[in-house]
């Protein structure tokens, strides 16, 4: 079983041009094979910087990020780092090139010239895994937001990585398409061991992660469980941040006088410790 890190990245930091300071200075992080990391921060914060390293959409001004084994710096060694960490958008609408949801799963495959009936065998399996079979002969502009979204997502996991980089990926959803994404990169991440990094401003999305890193001015501040992260209200509310719904009612009903735990993160968290004060066991 391979143990070393998915990413590994190293005092990375990034400057852009004409900028003063830089956008991410001295980050340091190991994400593992099969881990799903939420990467949270206030808007300006690097976040999405940082996902653009991960891609090699840009190269590190210092330090050393290595994806996969294979060092971003090296030129020669892009399109490589690209195959292994597959790119998800804001906006699905940028990343969707043909007039049929088949022809544009196979783009990406068409530029690696990967053989006819292999990328056939891929097609079929991507749009399978995001459930978008039935759809495979439609017109991607008459689709919903997140159907959009979830082709999108097939015609990177056509590519198959073993790493998904998701940069505020639902965004632009409305919450039932952001469910929709979510638990489609969710399985994704469970049923095939792909490693996703995901980034996002909706605290709901980070409590399901099984890593949160958190980015303030350009710099990882804080990094653990979402459970770990949430109990601290306070510091996150000083860092711009909110707390999933649950947890900030939590915080309410403790300083009403209810005894109730920290970092309680889902509505069904809530219920089981409201029925334990009704119902107490005898």
């Amino acid at each position: 079983m391979n143990t070393q890190p998915r990413i590994l990245a190293q005092e990375v930091s990034y400057t852009y041009e004409e900028a003063e300071a830089p956008a991410l200075q001295k980050v340091s992080a190991a994400i593992a094979p099969g881990e799903f990391v939420a990467v949270l921060g206030h808007n300006g914060s690097g976040k999405s910087t940082f996902a653009k390293l991960l891609n090699a959409l840009y190269i590190p001004t210092e330090g050393k990020l290595l994806v996969c084994g294979l060092d971003t710096r090296e030129e020669d060694k892009v399109w490589d780092v690209r195959q292994h960490a597959g790119m998800i958008f804001q906006n699905p609408d940028n990343q969707l090139v043909a007039t049929v949801v088949r022809e544009d799963v196979a783009f990406g495959l068409e530029n690696l010239g990967v053989p006819t009936e292999e990328m056939v065998r891929r097609i079929d399996a991507a749009l399978e895994a995001v459930h978008m079979t039935e759809f495979a002969a439609s017109a991607p502009h008459l689709l919903s937001g997140g159907q959009k979204q979830r082709v999108a997502i097939a015609g990177v996991l056509a590519m198959e990585p073993e790493i998904l980089v998701a940069d505020e990926a639902t965004a632009m959803l409305d919450p039932f398409g952001r469910r929709d994404v979510l638990e489609t990169v969710r399985r994704l991440n469970k049923e095939k061991g792909i490693t996703v990094v995901w980034i996002t401003h909706y605290m709901e999305e980070a409590a399901l992660a099984d890593r949160i890193l958190v980015v303030s001015d350009g710099e990882v501040v804080k990094e653990g469980t979402p459970r770990e992260i949430f109990c601290q209200v306070d510091a996150l509310r000083e860092l711009h941040l909110d707390v999933p719904p649950m947890t900030a009612l939590g915080a309410q009903l403790r300083e009403a006088g209810m005894p109730l735990p920290d970092g309680l993160l889902t509505v069904e968290e809530m219920a089981e410790e409201v029925a334990k004060l009704l119902c107490p066991s005898k």
